[in-house]
């Protein structure tokens, strides 16, 4: 079949359309990293070999394998190689603490793992044959493998990836997502086939996947970076004349504090994209001011349900939102007991679309856990976010629900405390958290990162913030650090600072 006809069709997948471009474009560049390029041909003829090699080594359709290294151009058509063979990929993130990768790997149980370094043999189940990522040892384990692979016949509903997402909570949970949400992810942004995408988030993140899986599916070009440098970035986006990106905020921040940023030619970017952390309305004003091409926000879990899309090059009135429900999206807002409330209503925000996990690996009461249902017995996927929908339908968060601080009985939103504190001219970023009081249950203790060559007193700044604050906000205390506690896609790791600020009974407010 056509690329074209493939694109229009109900279901389609991504090693079809690799193909397809393979026949159609065969010269086009495909994937690009550190100098080296691969064509569709040659991307499609790795993966078929890929995929031909795993079937000779006793992996099936519905077989799991698994990838633990840095981006490179291997990692990806091992990826496309491994759908291609009807298997499920489980990318593990590298920087995941041991003990959790472990849990991981046992949770995912390939047939096959392909790993920087080699991995100690997990326990309580067979060992996966462990392949080194790296050129000459895949070189060797594709010697003997056939040119081309059995054909796999791939259904909607079988597993497209497991991505291992602790988010905040520091619980490895497999997420779940099938050939049919991925092929809605395919169909939801059109990149077009002259696009010249830039990565530089990890490829075990699905922040990366909803930009890299599109961007070949349309038969575009992606452009590998090893790990995010601000210099490189730059570099990497004038030489190949990139046109699209996925960056999360604190990269954003990165760039436009970068003191080289404004000598870069950038002009040939059409659109950059964010998604998966806080993007505050400021830092999306001065990306606009300051990079051409549009700039659009995802909201959404990386368990599906509901996307909130704003073009912020569009609506510059409404940066302090998320933006609206896609197209085939519905949100409702619910309250602590799991009742609906009205539409303009604050509460926990749950989300539902055609784009849906299957379920949490392994764990059926967390994925219960994860639903809520209307009165008609709809299934929406519960965020967890606290928020509010405007008279447009534009959506405000404003805080995770279990960052929430109540404080005196009363229910303080970190966010707002933020924001106070990055609206004083010395402050480039600030978390909040709540610390146990004995006086008020919990109250608010502030880390402030101070823009570049920027001084400030600690004590200064906290009594500057609280006469900016109500009463019941007022900070306990503030500290001043060179960084936040991150985790690899750029969200501030709060637990880590709760841990840290909060032992014994905290300031006593």
């Amino acid at each position: 079949m056509s690329v074209e006809s493939l694109l229009a069709a109900p279901f389609g997948t991504l090693p079809a359309l690799i193909k397809a471009h393979a026949g159609e474009r065969p010269a086009r560049t495909a994937l690009i990293h550190d100098g080296v390029q691969l064509s569709y041909r040659e991307l499609d003829q790795l993966a078929d070999r890929i995929a031909a090699a795993l079937q000779r080594d006793g992996t099936r359709r519905g077989d799991a394998v698994a990838i633990s290294a840095p981006s490179s151009l291997d990692y990806l058509a091992i990826l496309i190689g491994a759908l291609r063979a009807g298997a499920a990929v489980a990318p593990l993130p590298v920087s995941a603490a041991a003990d959790a990768w472990a849990r991981m790997l046992t949770d995912a149980a390939p047939r096959v793992l392909f790993v920087e370094h080699r991995a100690p043999t997990p326990a309580g189940g067979p060992a996966p044959r462990q392949v080194l990522l790296d050129r000459d040892s895949v070189a060797a384990w594709l010697s003997s493998a056939p040119a081309t692979p059995s054909p796999v016949e791939i259904e909607p509903d079988d597993v497209f990836n497991v991505l291992y997402s602790s988010g905040t909570t520091g619980t490895p949970k497999g997420i779940v997502q099938s050939h049919r949400m991925r092929w809605q992810h395919i169909q939801r942004v059109d990149y077009g086939d002259d696009a010249v995408t830039l990565i530089s988030t990890a490829l075990y993140s699905n922040t990366t996947l909803v930009s890299v899986v599109p961007t070949l599916a349309r038969g575009g070009t992606v452009v590998l970076m090893h790990k995010f440098d601000v210099a490189a970035y730059l570099e990497l986006a004038v030489r190949h004349r990139v046109t699209h990106t996925m960056l999360v905020p604190a990269q954003y921040r990165r760039l436009m504090a970068h003191p080289d940023f404004g000598r870069h030619d950038l002009s040939s970017f059409r659109m950059k994209y964010a998604t998966s952390a806080p993007f505050p309305a400021a830092l999306k004003a001065e990306v606009l001011a300051r990079w051409p091409g549009g700039l659009t926000e995802f909201y959404g879990l990386t368990e599906g349900g509901g996307v909130c899309i704003l073009a912020a090059h569009e609506r510059p009135d409404k940066l302090h939102t998320v933006g609206c429900p896609a197209p085939g999206s519905a949100f409702r807002v619910i309250d602590e007991a799991g009742n609906a409330l009205p539409a303009d209503a604050t509460g926990e925000v749950v989300g539902r679309s055609v784009a849906m996990m299957s379920g949490y690996h392994r764990q059926p009461q967390a994925t219960a856990e994860a639903y809520w249902r209307d009165a008609d017995g709809a299934l929406y996927l519960r965020s967890g976010d606290v928020g509010r929908f405007d008279a447009e339908g534009f959506l405000t968060l404003l805080d995770r629900r279990k960052d929430l601080i109540i404080s005196g009985g009363f229910n303080v939103f970190p966010s707002d405390l933020e924001a106070v504190l990055c609206s004083h001219d010395t402050v480039a970023e600030a978390a909040v958290v709540g610390v146990p009081s004995e006086r008020w249950g919990e109250t608010p203790v502030a880390v402030v990162v101070l823009k570049s060559g920027a001084q400030v007193d600690g004590e200064a700044l906290r009594a500057w913030a609280n006469l900016r604050l109500g009463a019941t906000q007022r900070l306990a205390a503030l500290e001043i650090a060179p960084e936040l506690p991150r985790n690899a896609i750029g969200k501030v790791l709060k637990r880590e600072l709760r841990a840290r600020l909060g032992g014994g009974s905290g300031p006593a407010g």
